[in-house]
């Protein structure tokens, strides 16, 4: 069992160091707000992983995979809110260089942005009902199994964002310089409408 859990491990650990829309709306937040705000971030983009869990069990993320229309729903929904935050981020690019990191506001709720980012994701949906019962051990009830799993993909998640913005922080005094923050800034907001183009686009 511990060579399945080792396994397990690895795949999940994979997934999540991969670069996404997470790590690009946590990078967003830590610039506009500082981060504390995209510690909370992360938090929401943890909590998301819970629902989805919850939904996975009760066959509701099962259905909204097999279903294309609902699917196709999901996923232009997450491709817009996603376009709408990149925008939103190039939209405020030009006061960057007068407002130093951490100074502003953000806007709205930090952990409401993680969350409602992590939701619309549809690609959550598929891993949950694809491929995570492929990871469960069979040694467990399915239930137990999986339960433990998305346990272990958040715990894994809140640790590798949060050493994140750790990283951010300590960059803290390079990013304040106008041309590096602004650059990150711009360079945030073209990868998060990137990655709402590719979410609308993908066939699956």
């Amino acid at each position: 069992m511990l060579t399945h859990w080792a396994a397990a491990v690895g795949v999940l650990g994979l997934l999540t160091v991969v670069p996404g829309p997470d790590m690009a709306v946590v990078t967003r937040r830590a610039l506009a707000a500082g981060p504390g705000d995209a510690l909370r971030t992360a938090g929401g983009i943890a909590s998301g992983l819970l629902v989805w869990g919850a939904l996975t069990a009760a066959g509701l993320a099962a259905v909204l995979a097999a279903s294309p229309g609902a699917y196709l729903g999901l996923r232009l929904l997450g491709a817009g809110y996603l376009v709408f935050l990149g925008a939103q981020t190039l939209w405020r690019h030009r006061r960057t260089v007068a407002v130093p990191m951490g100074a502003g506001t953000g806007s709205g709720s930090p952990w409401r942005t993680g969350l409602v980012a992590n939701l619309l994701n549809p690609k959550i949906a598929v891993f949950y009902t694809g491929l995570l019962p492929t990871l469960a051990p069979p040694q467990l009830p399915a239930a137990w199994g999986m339960a433990l799993l998305v346990l272990l993909h958040t715990a894994l998640t809140l640790a590798w964002l949060g050493g994140y913005v750790l990283l951010l922080a300590k960059a803290g005094p390079m990013l304040q310089r106008p041309r590096v923050r602004g650059a990150l800034t711009w360079v945030t907001g073209v990868v998060l409408i990137g990655f709402g183009v590719v979410v609308a686009t993908s066939a699956g």
